[in-house]
């Protein structure tokens, strides 16, 4: 009799491996991601470190083939081309690579960065993912960039030619930013855009630059929350209308170009996280475990044990990490799923409540929050998650 296979849930939405390189040329005021401004950096240390450490995550995850790649930080396009190549060399000998493979590149476009683009693609990388936050230099300046509105399109016209998968990220709600300049901007973007637009509202977190100072009540301009949400509900319906809607909050691409790596996370599946600060879902033995590692770089480099386990995550608690990342997606969230993670079903008279108010509407298999309930999200959550 052959041996039964269980699928686990996990294969629902994939595998992939998330590499963090936290350096950053400079802090950019608004950034509270994990990333460090250093005068030199040993990249054969950080690549034998980097190795290692995926060399230890393939012990746990065996048997497995990697969906997508995704190198982010900090600057990811400040490392070496060879180190990139030589660490998707080793993931595809640790797991091996599918054959639709995507491998994605965090890159700042400045003519420095842009100029090893060539050699980044001959390492492997198939798509870009650029940080361009502004359209006109004075608001360039402003958020810490290091690069120019010039700089940033001759950045972009030169990934085009290296890259079949081309994505840039914008900021909304700048200050001093009113609604018909951001309009503006955003039809600039989709006229330069390949697939795909990371389009995210400036948020003010605090112990950042932008944070400290608007504590102190000296970050002047920001616009009105009520301005802020007519910024977001006019870029739903000028995406859409050009092509590329939302298929995740923040995230618009043409149809079949959506970053496939960032799904791999809103549809709930396991990725390894490694380098400093890197999170990780993986499931081991059955059992569903958040990893993390140490945050500071040095700290990171020298640790004998760079990563560890944070926690088993419960039946219960994976049922709403599900919910919560993937009610963000246009296609919503498969409430068989939720029953199969969590054994308990989702409450039918909160979601009948809720598609009356107009924040959710349900298909047979899903259900999916509508543009008003996606501002409210995590409302959404607490109603469902009762």
């Amino acid at each position: 009799m052959s041996e039964r296979v269980i699928t686990q849930d996990w294969q629902n939405a994939g595998f992939g491996i998330y590499i963090h390189w936290p350096f950053c040329a400079a802090k950019c005021p608004y950034c509270d991601f994990n990333s460090h401004v250093r005068n030199s950096v040993d990249h054969d240390q950080w690549l034998a470190a980097l190795i290692d450490e995926l060399q230890i995550a393939s012990e746990r995850t065996k048997n497995r083939v990697v969906n997508t790649v995704f190198f982010g930080g900090g600057t990811p396009s400040l490392m070496q081309p060879r180190v990139v190549q030589k660490l998707i060399e080793t993931i595809d000998n640790l797991w091996g690579l599918s054959p639709n493979v995507e491998i994605t590149l965090e890159a700042n476009p400045t003519s420095v960065e842009a100029g090893k683009f060539f050699d980044f693609a001959h390492a492997g990388v198939n798509r870009v993912s650029m940080g361009v936050q502004a359209l006109n230099d004075p608001d360039l300046k402003r958020l810490g960039r290091m690069h120019s509105v010039a700089e940033a399109q001759s950045a972009f016209d030169i990934a085009k030619t290296h890259f079949k998968r081309v994505s840039f990220d914008l900021i909304y709600a700048r200050q001093d930013q009113t609604l018909t300049d951001w309009e503006s901007e955003l039809r600039r973007a989709l006229d330069m855009a390949v697939d795909h637009l990371s389009l995210y509202q400036l948020t003010i977190e605090p112990q950042t630059a932008f944070g400290n100072l608007f504590e102190r009540g000296k970050l002047h301009g920001l616009p009105a929350d009520d301005t802020a949400a007519d910024m977001y509900d006019i870029t739903q319906q000028i995406c859409t209308d050009a092509g590329m809607p939302a298929y995740e909050v923040s995230n618009h691409a043409a149809a079949g170009q959506e970053s496939q790596h960032n799904l791999i996370y809103w549809r709930y599946g396991d990725y390894v996280g490694v380098g400093p600060g890197a999170h990780g879902r993986i499931t081991v033995g059955g059992k569903r475990i958040a990893t993390e590692s140490i945050r500071n770089p040095e700290a990171w480099l020298n640790a004998d044990q760079k990563t560890k386990d944070v926690e088993i995550i419960s039946n219960t608690d994976q049922a709403a990490e599900y919910l919560m990342m993937s009610l963000r997606l246009s296609e919503g969230s498969d409430v068989a799923r939720f029953k199969n993670l969590s054994g308990q079903y989702l409450p039918n008279d909160v979601i009948t409540t809720l598609c009356t108010d107009g924040l959710l509407r349900q298909t047979n298999s899903h259900i999916i929050a509508t543009q008003k309930g996606r501002i409210i999200l995590n409302a959404l959550l607490r109603d469902l998650l009762v």
